[in-house]
């Protein structure tokens, strides 16, 4: 069995100045997913399970390793390999998915066989956790077999592949699951090939298919969602054609609240999608690099992998990338048109406050013309009453005998009194106008 490497101390080399903290876990990082050695001939079955959890794969590996009294696995391990009962059991957690990868010695004669046949834990499988989401038996052989061969094992779909390792190999496959839901390949080494340079293959392979698989969950979340995001595409230029003929401010504010509620809908959808289409396209990358590292040859009349991947994957990925641009674009226009909206509806309040101001203030110059009036009104009413008064002052003084003319003492007293509240009318509104 062999697995990570127990942490070092942090100590530092004669002399030096201490370790880093991570230094430790970043160099076993760059070794974490050492290739594998497959001599051929060998039968390699390869499984990807989604919706695990790392610690329930390792409770599942330590029972197998306990069956077969063989050490446990580290906790912190992401990478483990066992050999034991006749097989070579490889375990990678990933960020989204776990790989087993078993590597059997050849056993009869056909390329392929049933895998409930082979001498697999099949009880030990059926309990690990998660759902496929990859399958694969793939023939290491040495040598080469007839074509016929080939071609009969890998049933009637289309065959593509072709030399691959710059000559040193042939790989054939159709890349469509058997009635057992397995993808068969056939790799066929020449007389320079090595375990190493198999284990690299076969792992590329391996790797290009379940990246392959990984990549394409992506696509049926972009159908789900296309019609909803085609239903809100006409309904935002609808509403783009309504707001240039929208006249009142209902009219605007119900278009408004028809637009945040798309723009709601809009990201409830968008953020369902960021990271399934961020995986796709890091997914399709990776196989991308696989697919260039297997250094394929033609052969003629047949596909290489390279080139079905670009028929099959690409467009799917491109279907993948379009929907994610669509709904960029759709919360682009969202926000513009909600701006405008906003912007109109404000310039719509602006303009009727600016009318109530201005009734407010036709309203305010009339209270001030009667204010006016009445003031005008007052000093006539207080200056009659003045002039009363002193006539009833000049009338008693004649009573106690003074001489007194009360008709000149009302007249006299009447331009007087005017004035001086003319004044004080006056010297109030200056006070008021200063304050």
């Amino acid at each position: 069995m062999s697995q990570e490497p127990a942490p070092s101390p942090a100590i530092a080399f004669a002399g030096g100045p201490a370790l880093h903290t991570q230094f430790a876990a970043l160099a076993r990082e760059l070794h974490a997913r050492p290739y594998g050695v497959a001599a051929a001939p060998a039968r390699v079955v390869h499984l990807a399970l989604t919706g695990g959890n790392s610690a329930a794969e390792r409770a599942g590996l330590a029972q197998f390793c306990a069956l077969h009294a063989a050490p446990a696995p580290p906790e912190a391990a992401s990478h483990v390999q066992l050999e034991c009962a006749g097989l070579r059991l490889t375990w990678e957690r990933h960020a989204e998915f776990a790989t087993y990868t078993f590597i059997l010695p050849w056993r009869g004669t056909a390329l392929f066989e049933p895998v409930g046949a082979l001498p697999l834990p099949h009880d030990w499988i059926a309990r690990l956790p998660g759902q496929v989401i990859a399958a694969v038996q793939l023939a290491l052989v040495a040598g080469e077999p007839p074509p016929e061969t080939v071609a009969q094992s890998l049933g009637d779909h289309a065959i593509v592949g072709g030399f691959a390792a710059g000559g040193l190999a042939q790989l054939w496959t159709n890349l469509h699951p058997d009635h057992e839901n397995f993808v068969r390949m056939v790799v066929l080494g020449g007389a320079m090939w090595s375990p190493r340079q198999a284990g690299r293959l076969v792992q590329r392979l391996l790797e290009i298919d379940t990246y392959t698989m990984m990549a394409l969950l992506a696509l049926p979340l972009a159908r789900e969602i296309s019609p909803a995001v085609t239903a809100i595409e006409r309904n935002l230029a609808g509403i783009a054609e309504a707001t240039t003929s929208a006249d009142a401010l209902e009219d605007e504010q119900a278009l408004l609240k028809r637009l945040s509620g798309f723009a709601a809908e809009l990201a409830t959808l968008s953020s369902r999608t960021p990271y399934r289409f961020g995986a796709a396209r890091a997914y399709y990358a990776l196989v991308q690099k696989r697919i260039e590292e297997l250094r394929e040859k033609r052969v003629e009349g047949r596909q290489t992998i390279g080139e079905f991947m670009e028929r099959r994957l690409t467009p799917a990925i491109r279907t993948i990338e379009t929907m994610e641009r669509r709904l960029e674009t759709l919360s682009e226009r969202a926000s513009r048109a909600s701006d405008m909206l906003r912007t109109r509806i404000d310039v719509t309040l602006a303009a009727q406050n600016r009318d109530l101001l201005l009734s407010m203030n036709r309203r305010a110059r009339l209270q001030l013309r009667l204010q006016q009036t009445v003031e005008f009104l007052s000093i006539a009413a207080i200056t009659y009453y003045g002039a009363g008064l002193v006539g009833d002052l000049a009338q008693g003084a004649t009573s106690l005998g003074y001489a007194a003319n009360e008709p000149l003492a009302v007249a006299t007293a009447v331009p007087v009194i005017g004035g001086l509240l003319l004044v004080g009318l006056w010297a109030f509104h200056k006070w008021l106008d200063r304050d």
